[in-house]
């Protein structure tokens, strides 16, 4: 955050309660040096809240159920696995 474009503006302004905020604070992200990092802690971090990288709370949601569904797409078996044992059954 200390080289992010968001050190010079108030926290709050990337935590918004509208839509218009929301396109405020994505466009100082826009050109922020560290934006890549940020959205990559946010989500590694599964961050509910506010504006990261650039991404809302709306996009950051789809962007981990996008990798949740190419990583079932990518390993199908290990899946079955997982589930079958979720319920106490090994295959």
């Amino acid at each position: 955050m200390a080289r992010g474009n968001c050190n010079n503006h108030p926290p709050s302004v990337f935590f918004p309660s509208d839509g218009v905020g929301v396109e405020a604070a994505k466009k100082i992200c826009a050109s922020c040096p560290v934006k890549d990092p940020c959205l990559a802690h946010a989500l590694e971090m599964r961050i509910d809240h506010g504006v990261w990288g650039g991404a809302s709370e709306r996009q950051r949601r789809r962007m981990l159920k996008a990798r949740r569904l190419a990583a079932r797409a990518h390993h199908p078996a290990e899946e079955t696995q997982v589930d079958i044992e979720v319920f106490g059954v090994r295959s």
